[in-house]
């Protein structure tokens, strides 16, 4: 499985592609081919995916196509949507998409339709939303809640954060949102140093209810409402839970009527669409969160039925494949230009690294080839302040995203149109870059010739979309998780386990009971020891 795709017969016809291709620029190509512009693009569910500024000819796709078939992509994608158990070593099948599914849809897992489940939750959710932004939840002074905190952290903080911030223009006006994952103090005085606890409202997404972080800020959290609020029965007005770990949740003081749950077969960065959406459904309300869904839903049927050489996340995460295997690039940069999108790229970063950010192939071997690139970016244009000259005359390889909307969701019209002037242009210009002439014809000094040549020929992909609404951001959620998926499939490691986030935490148990107990005799390498000890001399 690991070893296998660099022998195959597929892999090999690419190496020899490429290097044919090496030496053809993005500029030769489109001077090749009049058509490039209307053959390398796709539109699906009102997705428009430009993706001819890219190093690739229709040799290229042919033969990504090949190697997806040749990996068994077509019958994975359907063993993901029906329930088989792909999530290998921990034994778990992968059903998030279960989670956007319409209520008239039967999904089996193990013998069991799971749908009618999946919708109790979200009734569940949407009853006790609507109270939140009614007025009809009362604190324990009987005073409304008017301030929401998400406790959580890695998927249970990232995405609520993220569709939060893209979503706030559809947000109710009168409650305010805050989120805290960082077992930082910092982040928690901050989250609630203008709150009153009486109007406040807690929280705490974690699965099992034992996450370090999560709980330790929680239990902060019940200490901060019990200072002002004094009886220990505020805690079942003033917190709810999204968890599987009932008894944990009733001895923490919360009313297990007010937990809402999700299942086994659900991966933390992939549940912003079920229960850990609590506080997105909260700030949307139900409507726009099933909107979000209905959106989830349209993508996962066109990834999972559209031909290959159709498919926007197929074709996504062939690219990648394409430019860490054959060209060398490292990183990929999303670009959002529109400002709401600001998150987007850091949850992006736990979507594609935690799950791809492998070197053992799912059979146990080492992979002997690159694996996940580092996601990254801002939105623009203020990336083009800051980190674009680096893309557009560095020397990294850095394929990027674009994405945008033609209509904005506030109406300034001017903003808009130079906003998007910037994005188009931004590629244009990765493309096609600045020679030499161009620059001395425009009169610049021979000394400064070099400096303002662009080479061009770097690659992005271009997405648009009408607007930023709840249904367009659950396909672009969607696009790229199944662009995942499609990676992990061709280089035969498992996208749903995270086991390497497990050792530092381990360690850090065995740290802070040496912290705690001063004095104790430190076995850890000498550097270890040396910087417990300076933060242990400090402390005292």
């Amino acid at each position: 499985m690991g070893k296998g795709l660099t022998s195959s017969k597929t892999w090999q016809k690419l190496l020899n592609h490429h290097e044919h291709i090496g030496s053809k620029t993005i500029k030769m190509l489109f001077s090749a081919d009049n058509e490039r512009a209307q053959k390398f693009k796709t539109e699906a569910e009102g997705i428009y995916f430009d993706y001819s500024k890219h190093r690739i000819t229709d040799e290229t796709l042919g033969l990504l196509i090949e190697l997806a078939n040749e990996r068994g992509l077509p019958k994975k994608i359907e063993g993901m949507f029906s329930g088989e158990r792909i999530n290998t070593t921990e034994n778990r099948a992968v059903l998030h998409t279960a989670l956007r599914a319409p209520e008239s849809k039967q999904i089996l897992f193990d013998g069991k339709n799971i749908v009618p489940e999946v919708h109790q939750v979200l009734d569940k959710m949407a009853e006790f939303s609507e109270k939140i932004r009614r007025g009809e939840w009362l604190g324990y002074t009987g005073k409304p809640i008017k301030n929401i905190v998400n406790i959580g952290i890695g998927g249970s903080d990232l995405g609520p954060v993220m569709a939060y911030e893209a979503l706030k223009f559809y947000a109710h006006p009168d409650l305010v949102f805050r989120f805290v994952s960082n077992i930082d103090a910092n982040d928690f005085s901050e989250a609630v140093k203008d709150l009153s606890a009486d109007e406040t409202l807690f929280i705490v997404s974690s699965k099992t209810f034992t996450t370090l972080e999560t709980m330790t800020n929680a239990r902060t959290a019940r200490d901060w409402s019990l200072k002002q609020l004094k009886d220990v029965a505020s805690i079942a007005s003033h917190f709810v839970a999204v968890s599987t770990n009932e008894k944990e949740v009733a001895k923490f003081g919360i009313d297990t009527q007010n937990m809402f749950g999700f299942w086994d077969w659900v991966g933390g960065r992939y549940s912003m669409d079920a229960a850990i959406g609590l506080s997105t459904m909260i700030a949307v309300g139900p409507k726009n969160f099933r909107k979000m869904l209905a959106g989830f839903h349209l993508m996962d049927e066109h990834f999972r039925t559209a031909p290959l050489n159709e498919n926007i996340p197929v074709i996504m995460g062939l690219l990648t494949v394409w430019y860490v295997n054959f060209f060398g690039a490292q990183t990929q940069a999303v670009l959002p230009y529109d400002n709401y999108l600001k998150r987007l790229p850091a949850y992006l970063q736990q979507l594609t690294m935690e799950s791809n950010g492998k070197y053992v192939t799912i059979d146990g071997e080492k992979a002997n080839y690159s694996t996940s690139p580092v996601y990254w970016g801002e939105p623009g244009t203020n990336g083009q302040h800051s980190f674009y000259q680096l893309i557009h005359q560095g020397t990294h390889l850095i394929p990027c995203d674009f994405i945008g909307f033609k209509q904005s969701l506030n109406s300034l019209p001017l903003h808009h149109n130079f906003l998007i002037a910037n994005m188009i242009a931004q590629g244009e210009a990765l493309a096609f870059g600045k020679t030499a002439d161009e620059v001395r014809a425009e009169g610049i000094a021979e000394e400064l010739v070099p400096h303002k040549v662009f080479e061009g020929n770097r690659p992005s992909s271009t997405f648009f979309m009408d607007k930023l609404s709840p249904e367009n951001l659950g396909k672009i959620i969607a696009m790229y998780e199944h662009s995942v998926f499609v990676q992990g499939v061709i280089w035969g490691i498992n996208s749903f386990d995270q086991m390497g986030v497990e050792l530092g935490k381990v360690l850090a148990q065995k740290v802070i009971t040496e912290i705690e107990a001063v004095g104790k005799n430190l076995k850890h390498d000498s550097s270890t020891n040396a910087l417990i000890d300076y933060y242990l001399n400090y402390a005292k």
